[in-house]
């Protein structure tokens, strides 16, 4: 019996969930403006494993997403899943948010775009198929009429920047999923099951977020 402890802090959802062989069994989270991760996501974790009625040497593994997303909230949550891991001599699993994210949606046809407000009208996305492959890695770009034209296959977007992207991504293909906005840590359950039976771990001294920090610097017109 396989417990995994998965960790989603890469938005402004803080959320946690305990997965038994690759099944959600419990989670817990809450998205707020503040971004109170700092303060809610030990709660969560204590909270799921005395709730589960387990201990956490029953853990075989800590998952967590590696983003994009916030500087802050992953910072948070990798500095968890590592802590945990260390204390626990356990392995650590890292999760691609946009993944998690696009796990969320259930539909068999086209492609899936899901998609993290960075800030203005830049987004970090990738491109999925109806599988739920990645068929183009995670990009920072900013969103134009011209993004994600060039596919003529029904488009699913999903996550926090639906309002603004409806202002420049009008192609009659392009259906905007509004009630899925932050990936979820029941989401992760699957993924991260998956990874530790392929013995995918990350090493732990090492591993740092995904930042896209690059994408970030602005250079000052002259």
């Amino acid at each position: 019996m396989s417990y995994i402890l998965n960790i989603e802090t890469a938005t402004k959802n803080c959320s946690v969930s305990l997965a038994k062989n690759g099944q959600t069994i419990l989670c817990k989270e809450i998205a707020e403006l503040g971004y109170s991760h700092a303060e809610k996501l030990h709660v969560f974790i204590e909270e799921i494993i005395s709730e589960a009625k387990i201990s956490f040497s029953d853990l075989k593994a800590i998952a967590v997403s590696q983003g994009p997303g916030s500087y802050t909230g992953l910072r948070i949550g990798v500095s968890a899943a590592k802590g945990l891991c260390y204390a626990l001599s356990i392995p650590l699993i890292a999760i691609d948010t946009l993944t998690v994210l696009a796990s969320q949606l259930d539909h068999n046809d086209g492609i899936i775009v899901p998609m993290i407000d960075a800030r203005r009208m830049e987004v970090y996305s990738a491109i999925f198929n109806a599988k739920k492959e990645m068929i183009r890695e995670v990009q920072a770009e900013i969103l134009t009429e011209a993004s994600f034209a060039a596919i003529d296959d029904v488009v699913y977007f999903v996550g926090d920047c639906n309002e603004k992207a409806k202002t420049v991504l009008t192609k009659p293909n392009f259906v905007f999923i509004d009630n899925v906005f932050y990936p979820s840590a029941k989401d992760m359950s699957a993924l991260s099951f998956q990874k530790f039976e392929e013995n995918a771990f990350e090493d732990v001294a090492y591993f740092e977020p995904y930042y896209l920090k690059d994408f970030m610097v602005q250079t000052k017109a002259i």
